[in-house]
């Protein structure tokens, strides 16, 4: 919900993005759409964050688990006179949901979904247990590893499956399991594993928008991917399905997210299963942002009290990106 001081569309619209770290790409698309009627403000824990450095201003914060850290925050909104602020990194999402009243108070808009949609989005369990209960395809998940053994010797899964850990992101500490020796050792040597089906399919990126104001999902694109590389896309090329922009906006509403999401989709003969969501910028933006999907700039408009037309799926299909190595380099 945006609080009222969105509507003065008089005032100077300044970005804050917090745990920038290596998202240079989100900061410059940030730069370019405010075309100097705002600043981006940038904040990390490390002074080696390559992103802080292409922003107008930066803050070196401590861990968003240190006491006070939401102070921090708040007081860095309050000086540079912020209107809206995003976190790149999920654990963060739930912290800022949480204090949304305190930001709201100094006028500032949290960019982003409600607490609950953010912690189902953190932990894989509960949004596989929402996603089976509203009828959406998806991969079959366990957390007791001997409800699994049934369900194998019953026929309905087999090997191989993803153990990952239950809350989670950046694809750290996912297994591909063959055997169920190796699935008792990884059991017997970590907490809070869940154990997923493995979809055999194409695997699709999702960039969604969702009006701040309205509700409405105002913006889609779709890709799939070729390559990944740490839990991001690395290489991967657009494509447009009537059939997955409908699901996608219907799954969107029920869950009721707001702001930027990216969404995980898998697609096994023919039939789109959902695997998980972030609410936020996804890794693999870009792609959408370079073919026209030019989000900041639905952002900048809700923050002045503008409500976003619906224009889904605006962009050419068959456009490929691929991500290469770029440097920073400062001088001490």
């Amino acid at each position: 919900m945006l609080c009222a001081n969105s509507i003065d569309r008089g005032r100077n619209l300044n970005i804050l993005i917090l745990a920038a770290g290596t998202r240079n790409k989100i900061v410059h698309y940030f730069k370019k759409t405010l075309n100097n009627i705002g600043s981006v403000v940038a904040t990390d824990t490390s002074k080696l964050a390559p992103a802080i450095y292409d922003a107008d201003k930066y803050y070196i914060v401590p861990p968003i688990t240190e006491e006070g850290y939401i102070d921090k925050i708040l007081e860095i909104c309050k000086k540079e006179q912020i209107s809206g602020v995003l976190s790149l990194i999920d654990p963060e999402l739930s912290l800022l949901a949480a204090n949304e009243e305190k930001f709201n108070e100094l006028g500032v808009t949290i960019i982003g979904s409600p607490y609950d949609l953010c912690e189902m989005a953190l932990d894989k369990m509960q949004m596989y247990e929402w996603l089976k209960t509203h009828g959406y395809n998806c991969a079959q998940s366990w957390m007791n590893k001997e409800e699994f053994y049934k369900a194998v010797d019953a026929g309905e899964v087999s090997y191989p499956v993803f153990v990952k850990p239950c809350r989670g992101s950046a694809s750290i500490s996912i297994s591909k399991v063959y055997d169920k020796e190796t699935m008792d050792i990884l059991f017997a040597h970590e907490d809070d594993l869940m154990i997923q089906e493995f979809l055999d399919g194409q695997e699709i990126g999702a960039d969604v928008y969702i009006d701040l104001i309205s509700g409405e999902v105002v913006s889609i694109f779709t890709k799939e991917k070729i390559k990944m590389r740490a839990g991001e896309t690395d290489k991967a090329v657009s494509f447009k399905d009537p059939v997955l922009f409908e699901l996608i906006e219907r799954f969107v509403i029920e869950a009721g997210y707001r702001g930027q999401i990216d969404i995980d989709i898998f697609n096994v003969d023919g039939k789109y299963c959902i695997s998980e969501v972030n609410p936020r910028f996804g890794g693999g933006y870009p792609h959408a942002y370079e073919s026209g999907c030019d989000h900041m700039k639905l952002i900048l408009n809700n923050l002045r009290g503008i409500v976003n037309e619906k224009n889904i799926g605006a962009y050419e299909a068959g456009v490929y990106m691929m991500k290469y190595n770029e440097l920073k380099i400062v001088k001490r």
